[in-house]
């Protein structure tokens, strides 16, 4: 008995030991985060409503069907780099401070508002913990291809927060130039050419090519590919930022954009001049949806075949989440084009309406149920949160605590209907924070429910819609403002944003005093003495007596790429990447007529900003200094 005993033993320590091994092995699946550029929702074939989409996205379609698909799933922000800074750092852009795209500059005006637009920085910095240190520091490797867009500087490159590899090129969406243009710029089979198309046919399938068509070579494509095959014997992360389907709208596929142009029923074009035609025409567009397409289908089919070393008898795609969406929603215009049309959703790129932020989710992976679809409340935001769950790593708790997601993994995993955060508490709404452009577009949101909330933040007014009406379509095209028959859903709701706004220090925009007269602009604050001592590197703003309140002071300087500091002789003009603003405290005095900040070493600019209590923006001179 004894014997039998402990031979059993010994088969359930064999077993509970093959099992931890497997679990092991669960813990730390690989990660691809296939993030698109200017991807709207009903640019696929996912979402159609109403009216379907022309443009075919079989690879979408077919990720679906191995995962959920959220129709409600969002992006941190209506423009690009605010949501890439939000994704990869886990971060509400009002946190980041990056709310829209080319910052790190002066405030100003634009020529259609007299609001200045607040300050806010060009990218990450060093002190952002992004989603790739994290799984670095739990044994992964990690690989940046495509797009970058946080920040140009050498201390904000993607080597430098977290990221072992990085390509960035654009590959195959690398624009015409000089002669070149969008219909004398195609790709060839000659071997000299950098595009050159592949022996290998994909879909569409035509009369004139039954057996597919060839595509160009697209080294975004090519390196993630060789990404995976160099990383298969650890953990791998891999975030492939496509430059796909962003402005210049054009393909080097002449047999595609045939393709689009025969099944929308008009003339292969043979002058580059804008289309104009409304919805979704644009042949050129069609073609770039379907290259991307085609590039998603690339990898998946690479994980289809290749066996994973690490899980004998299993092959990659087994092991590894994969995770699509779109940086923001579809642009409907770019350089005279009309290029999709994001309907039912209003409006697109650049606005907080459902146009703007509503995007395509489709996330797969092991344990993940297939072909399902999820309408609950998902936002970019989740990620990180969730990749730390499916990966088991830890990260310090400074860094975790500070995340603004959530962990979505109940719902990827266990069929949960709702999202719940760490108490257990349901997730009840989701916000974004968008102060830039014209003064329209200059609002605040808050999805709640069936309800969208906006705060346009130059009168201060409020807008309500109700897109659904009991989980049921109901005001989808947002046409319909019922803020007035629902003063108690509007206050309610407003609390809820206003106090997302104050939390988060959202900055707001600002009054240029050159726009505005009367008694307000006597009253600004005017600066009376500026000084700057060289020995001690530090500057003295000082005011003028009885003017309106300062509330909000702080200094801008002007930091320089490292290489460029340590260059002998005459410097050179600045290019476009080489230097950028960024904020720092200043101190004041009881008074606040005066205003003190030591300049950091290597600083070749300064000035300071003040916002007085009628929200007016005052800025001093700017002075190069070294």
């Amino acid at each position: 008995m004894k014997s039998l005993l402990t031979s059993l033993t010994i088969l359930l320590c064999f077993s509970n030991y093959a099992i931890s091994q497997e679990k092991k092995d669960l813990v730390k699946p690989n990660i691809i985060i296939f993030y698109v550029d200017d991807l709207g929702w009903q640019d696929t074939e996912l979402n159609d409503l109403d009216e379907p989409t022309p443009w075919e996205t079989p690879n979408i379609v077919a990720l679906a069907k191995e995962g959920i698909n959220f129709t409600n799933g969002y992006s941190p922000a209506p423009t690009c780099a605010p949501s890439r800074a939000a994704l990869l750092s886990g971060l509400h852009p009002t946190k980041t401070g990056v709310t829209h795209v080319s910052g790190g500059t002066l405030p100003k005006t634009t020529k259609r508002s007299n609001y200045v637009t607040p300050y806010y920085p060009i990218g990450l910095m060093p002190e952002n913990f992004t989603i790739a240190e994290a799984l670095k520091m739990n044994g992964y490797t990690t690989g940046h291809v495509g797009k970058w867009h946080v920040g140009a500087l050498d201390i904000q490159k993607s080597t430098n927060q977290g990221f072992d590899f990085a390509y960035e090129s654009r590959g195959a969406h690398q624009g015409p130039k000089r002669e070149k243009n969008r219909i004398n710029n195609f790709a060839t089979h000659d071997k000299g050419d950098a595009y050159r198309l592949s022996d290998e046919k994909y879909p569409p399938f035509t009369k004139s090519s039954p057996n597919g068509i060839s595509y160009p070579k697209d080294m975004v494509t090519e390196k993630a590919l060789e990404f995976i095959k160099s990383s298969k014997d650890e953990p791998f992360f891999l975030y492939l930022a496509h430059w796909l389907v962003h402005a210049p709208i054009h393909t080097k596929n002449k047999e595609l954009l045939q393709y689009y142009s025969d099944k929308l029923g008009v003339e292969m074009p043979t002058k580059d001049i804008p289309i104009k035609t409304g919805g979704q025409t644009n042949p050129f567009y069609g073609a770039m949806v379907t290259t991307l397409d085609w590039s998603l289908g690339r990898v998946v089919d690479l994980l289809k075949t290749t066996d994973d070393p690490r899980n004998p008898g299993k092959k990659l795609i087994e092991t590894t989440y994969i995770i699509f969406s779109s940086d923001n929603g579809g642009v409907e215009k770019a350089n005279g084009d009309i290029v999709t049309d994001n309907y039912p959703l209003d409006q697109g790129k650049k606005y907080a309406q459902e146009g703007g932020i509503r995007v395509p989710m489709v996330i797969t992976g092991p344990h993940i149920p297939k072909g399902k679809t999820q309408d609950v409340l998902i936002n970019q935001l989740d990620f990180f949160p969730t990749i730390l769950n499916l990966t088991n790593s830890t990260v310090p708790k400074k860094y975790s605590s500070d995340l603004d997601g959530l962990d979505i993994s109940g719902v990827l995993l266990n069929n949960d209907n709702t999202v719940k955060d760490a108490s257990g508490h349901e997730r009840e709404d989701l916000w974004w924070h968008f102060p830039h452009n014209t003064d329209s577009q200059m609002q605040s949101a808050l999805r709640h429910g069936d309800y969208k909330l906006y705060k346009n933040l130059i009168p201060g007014t409020y807008e309500l819609y109700r897109l659904y009406k009991n989980g049921k379509r109901e005001d989808l095209e947002e046409k319909h403002n019922i803020a007035a028959q629902n003063p108690e859903i509007v206050k309610d709701l407003s609390a809820r944003l206003e106090k997302y706004l104050e939390d988060y220090n959202a900055q707001m925009p600002y009054k240029d005093p050159s726009k505005f007269k009367g008694d307000a602009i006597a009253s600004i604050p005017v600066i009376t003495n500026d000084a700057f001592d060289a020995k001690s590197q530090s500057v003295t703003i000082s005011l003028e007596k009885g003017k309106s309140k300062v509330i909000e002071a702080y200094a801008l300087v002007r930091i320089v790429n490292a290489n460029l500091k340590k260059k002998k002789g005459k410097k050179g003009k600045l290019g476009k990447h080489d230097s950028t603003l960024i904020k720092i405290p200043v101190k004041s005095s009881k008074n606040n007529l005066e205003y003190t900040f030591t300049i950091p070493e290597d600083i070749i600019e300064y000035g300071v900003i003040l916002i007085d209590e009628n929200r007016f923006m005052v800025k001093s001179d700017f002075h190069k200094i070294n």
